[in-house]
């Protein structure tokens, strides 16, 4: 059976995890959360400000309670106070968010950061200011968002390449003429 052969009704199997669907627009896969020491449980777990929202939210958890300033062009590592357990055959993406970004130049440096589902430290946020003035985090703000996604693992050979319209042209090259 391949890969992404049907197990079932409603049922799919992806590089070695299941999951099920909900409907034919939507699908769910289980991630399993754990605290780090000291963690402001009471922020919750990262969750969907709406319904059709693709990332949820992920909180600064700082360990004072307190407040981070990030001057102008700094980044640092913000932690979550969270640890992760992703299924095999899911990574999550971490991504900025963008009224952050828009009003405020807040970004990640490393967008989108990439979580593997073998990883079980954890989970920080590295911030990145390029605005022009201090900007505030506080403990408890929403810096980032995670988006969940299936991972297709490449099998890398060596060999001759082929040829294509494109060829070697990059940077910009497709938008002339």
């Amino acid at each position: 059976m391949s890969p992404r052969a049907r197990r079932g009704p409603g049922t799919v199997r992806v590089a070695r995890a299941e999951f099920r669907y909900l409907n034919q627009e939507e699908a769910q896969v289980a991630i399993a959360f754990d605290w780090v020491a000291g963690a402001d449980k009471g922020l919750g777990l990262p969750r969907y400000a709406t319904p059709g929202a693709a990332g949820a939210d992920l909180r600064a958890n700082l360990p004072d309670r307190g407040e981070i300033v990030l001057a102008p062009g700094a980044r640092v590592l913000v932690p979550t106070g969270l640890r992760i357990a992703i299924p095999d055959g899911f990574e999550v993406q971490v991504r900025p968010r963008s009224g952050l970004a828009l009003k405020h130049g807040i970004t990640l440096p490393n967008t989108p950061g990439t979580i593997d589902s073998d990883y079980r430290g954890p989970l920080g946020v590295i911030v990145m200011n390029a605005g022009e003035a201090d900007f505030v985090i506080a403990h408890g703000d929403r810096i980032a968002q995670m988006v969940v996604a299936p991972v297709v693992r490449a099998v890398f050979r060596e060999g001759p390449l082929d040829e294509t319209a494109r060829g070697a042209g990059g940077f910009g090259s497709t938008g002339r003429g």
